[in-house]
């Protein structure tokens, strides 16, 4: 067959026949030409890739040293003396001696590995003096040493073991709830009559809410609700004159707008947020309201909360509390923000509703709530033992025999911290006061009138297992074996337990939140690294230590939305009405124009956090790192570092916002 040859073949030949179509003339002039430039086309292509290539690297280059600049400049801001010595203690001196123990034992095994030593089969007496020492430690530890940390690490495999076993079986009971399409019920029918609607108080506890309180005020104020029916109490208990001033205003506008609210003030905040609400609930017209929602200051319920929520009391005289679940308007703000939310979704999606479909019990969350009247004065009311009244109002109303709806479909948008400082000390407190309620409610649990399952479920699951098991494997483990066990050979993990578990565990812990699986590995290192915050509360909390029963209000921002310049631009406006807003309020101008002008402006500085404890295991596991790396250990190395740098970023406090 002739060159430039078409062939031409059809499914049905007997109506058609072949066509061939031969070309013999010669190329033309064009055809010769493009062949001839060809050559030319590439190479330009080949200049024009690495123009791209070389403008690339030098916008990079200027990215990196932006961000080391920045990163100079928050780490230069930082002052050493700002961490309260409480976080530290004998936990911090134990860090600091494990160590220096490891910095030594590298230093021996790093002129080993120079000199082409093989330390386990040399004599004594034929290595220098400061190696003798090391070798004969190498018998003792392989003797009396090795052994407790076999135990050690063995009995923390089994309660992670257990641990991600009861993980799997709430993800399990997700997926089924998912699958049936369960969910709570609403007996009867929908009330159309306003007078029919059962008398509500909503409650706002708030303390020096500065960015906050006028956005909340404002939602819970165009809540659904017949205005005859419901009546908001503002429960204040700033200790700044001026917030007072500003939050009793906004009060004042509403009350002008028709809206049943009220401003109440304790000059004493005792008992903390446990002892504003217990004073509350004390006034006289309490009786007369049959439920109670409850909102934090920097929660914004949808105008129909009431209405998805106060109908699954209906026909049901044993249900005590409706829980909401919670959604951020500043989960995409940063990192921090990012992780928090994967771990709030898997508390909300499958913990609370796993437990409020098949067991009626969960932890209430504080907020975004509503209880029934008779259940809190049933249990006892609020008390102010612990620093999670919310954990121990719920366990007192379930030893009583009341049950909980969980609703996952009814969100109520809130903030999460911003700063590392802010969140760390808002996990101290959620850490820290379970420990404390365990120690007192253990008595009352056991000789309680519920079943035997009930009791197993609040003492071995809900306490031990997820408050206290949790924080202790996590840190020694992960943070305190593993790095030990480089320098202690007989003790080493395997891999299945500081890779392969942990990852799979990480994903189920964020399948609640599909957008977030490209931060899984920020995700695992960060959790490990909040253990030891995790753990030193638990400890405080535990044994009644000095920080325990801390109370510090997290500091919020202000954002309404996701965008949040509206907000911002409104809080801008806020501020340079001030003067006005304090003018209505006092007798005279004088009066505000003298403080106006003692008052003046300060701009607020941002500084950064040391965090001694974070730096001092980020160095012992980057020493445990590079340990491995004399070993050739591939998975223990690249753990060992990229959970030493994890530490690092925290230590210095590079995640999250800065600290006004």
């Amino acid at each position: 067959m002739a060159p430039n040859t078409v062939v031409i073949t059809l499914e049905k030949p007997e109506k058609f026949s072949l066509i061939e179509m031969n070309d013999s003339s010669p190329l033309s002039k064009s055809q010769e030409k493009e062949k001839a430039t060809s050559p030319k086309r590439l190479t330009w292509v080949f200049l024009l890739k690495s123009q791209r290539v070389l403008t690339f690297v030098p916008r990079l280059a200027a990215k990196s040293i932006g961000v080391f600049g920045s990163i100079r400049k928050r780490i230069a801001s930082s002052d050493l003396n700002e961490e309260d010595p409480r976080y530290r203690g004998r936990l911090y001196k134990f860090i600091k001696v494990s160590l220096a123990i490891s910095v030594i034992a590298l230093f021996v095994e790093l002129i080993a590995f120079y000199n082409k030593w093989d330390l386990s089969l040399m004599n004594p007496w034929e290595v220098p003096n400061l190696v003798q020492l090391y070798v004969a430690w190498m018998d003792f530890r392989a003797d009396y040493i090795a052994p407790l940390v076999v135990t050690l690490s063995r009995f923390c495999i089994l309660l992670f073991m257990i641990q991600s076993l009861d993980r799997l079986i709430q993800c399990l009971g997700c997926f089924w709830i998912k699958f049936k399409k369960l969910k709570p019920v609403v007996e009867g029918e929908d009330i159309e009559d306003g007078s029919s609607c059962p008398m509500v108080l909503v409650q706002m506890p708030m303390c020096n809410e500065r960015e906050v309180y006028e956005q909340s005020i404002g939602a819970v104020c165009q809540l659904d609700w017949p205005k005859d029916r419901f009546l908001i109490q503002v429960l204040d208990d700033s200790d700044d004159e001026l917030i007072q001033k500003l939050i009793r205003e906004e009060v004042m506008s509403w009350r002008e707008k028709g809206v049943n609210i009220i401003y109440r003030h304790r000059f004493i905040r005792a008992g903390y947020k446990a002892g504003n609400l217990k004073s509350a609930m004390a006034c006289d017209y309490v009786k007369d309201y049959e439920f109670v929602a409850i909102f934090d200051a920097d929660f914004q319920p949808n105008p129909d909360f009431l209405k998805l929520t106060i109908p699954h009391f209906r026909g049901k005289p044993d249900v005590g509390l409706v829980q909401a679940r919670w959604s951020f308007v500043n989960k995409d703000e940063n990192l921090l923000t990012r992780l928090q939310n994967i771990n709030l979704c898997f508390h909300f999606e499958v913990e609370q509703h796993v437990n409020g479909i098949f067991l009626n019990f969960f932890g209430f969350n504080g907020t975004a709530g509503v209880w029934r009247v008779k259940a809190l004065e049933d249990s006892g009311g609020w008390l102010e033992r612990t620093t999670v009244e919310d954990m121990d109002i719920a366990v007192r109303a379930h030893l009583n025999g009341w049950k909980f709806v969980f609703l996952n479909d009814v969100k109520v948008l809130c903030e999460l911290p911003e700063s590392y400082e802010a969140y760390k000390k808002q996990q101290h407190r959620w850490h820290s006061g379970p420990m404390q309620l365990f120690r007192l409610c253990l008595p009352a649990i056991i000789t309680s009138k519920i079943s035997i399952w009930k009791k197993v479920n609040l003492i071995f699951l809900f306490f031990l297992l997820r408050k206290l098991i949790l924080p202790f494997y996590s840190f020694t483990l992960f943070c305190i074996i593993l790095p030990l066990t480089m320098f202690i050979p007989e003790a080493e993990l395997p891999a299945w337990v500081i890779c392969y578990v942990p990852i799979i565990m990480s994903i189920l812990n964020i399948l609640p939140a599909p957008k977030s699986f490209p931060f899984l590995m920020p995700y695992l290192l960060f959790e490990n690294t909040m253990s030891v915050t995790k753990f030193n509360a638990m400890v405080s909390g535990l044994f009644q230590l000095g920080s325990a029963y801390e109370w510090i209000v997290t500091k919020k921002t202000g954002r309404s939305s996701e965008s949040d310049l509206v907000s911002l631009a409104e809080r801008e406006t806020k501020a340079l009405n001030e003067d006005k807003i304090q003018r209505r309020l006092s007798e005279s101008g004088l009066e505000i124009l003298s403080k106006l002008n003692v008052q003046k402006p300060v701009a607020m500085k941002k500084e950064n956090r040391i965090y001694r404890k974070e730096l001092a295991l980020a160095f012992l596991l980057l020493t445990a790192a590079a340990r491995s790396l004399l070993s050739k250990q591939g998975i223990h190395f690249y753990f060992l570092l990229f959970q030493g740098v994890s530490f690092l970023v925290m230590g210095l406090d590079l995640i999250g916002e800065q600290v006004s």
